[in-house]
C-alpha cells in the first residue's frame, strides 16, 4: 500500500479512472454486441438505427481514449460492410 501523500492520491486518482473506463468499455462492448445480434436477425429497420448508435459509441470511444482511432475505424468499415449485406440481401 501506498504511504506518501503523492502516491495514496495518485493510486485514488487510478481507481477512479480504472472505473471510467470499464465503463466506457462496457458500453462499447455492449453496444457492438447489440449490433452484431441485430445483424444476426436480419431486420433491416432496427439495423439502421443500431449501426448509427455504434458508430456514435466507437468515435466516442476514441475521444476519451479507449480505442486507437485506426480501430475505431476498422469497426466501423467492417460492421459497416456486413450491415450493407444484411438489407442488399432483404432487397434482393
Amino acid at each position: 500500500m501506498a504511504n506518501h501523500v503523492s502516491s495514496l492520491k495518485r493510486a485514488r486518482q487510478t481507481e477512479t479512472k480504472t472505473a471510467v473506463n470499464r465503463a466506457n468499455k462496457s458500453k462499447l462492448r455492449g453496444t457492438l454486441r447489440s449490433l452484431r445480434e441485430a445483424i444476426a436477425s436480419g431486420d433491416a429497420k432496427t439495423l439502421g438505427a443500431a449501426y448509427s448508435a455504434t458508430v456514435s459509441v466507437l468515435d466516442k470511444s476514441v475521444q476519451k481514449g479507449v480505442l486507437h482511432k485506426n480501430t475505431a475505424s476498422r469497426y466501423k468499415s467492417r460492421l459497416n460492410a456486413r450491415v450493407k449485406a444484411v438489407v442488399s440481401k432483404k432487397a434482393a
